[in-house]
């Protein structure tokens, strides 16, 4: 499960062998992150990316967290 408030919103989501990535958009504070979720490893991270990277955030999400 994502974490999120009332306002966020999930923009996107997918999982593949065990690791689950959502973009989501939180209004209330004007800023999007990336939510990743590994289920074998038991690790998960959120991190903040610029509206302007989103997607690339998205797609290549442990890029972006190294």
């Amino acid at each position: 499960m994502s974490p999120t408030t009332p306002r966020t919103v999930e923009l996107a989501a997918r999982e593949s062998d065990g690791i689950r990535v959502s973009l989501l958009w939180h209004p209330d504070e004007h800023t999007v992150t990336t939510w990743l979720e590994d289920s074998h490893a038991g690790e998960r991270f959120r991190l903040a990316v610029a509206p302007d990277g989103a997607i690339d955030a998205f797609f290549h999400s442990f890029a972006h967290a190294a």
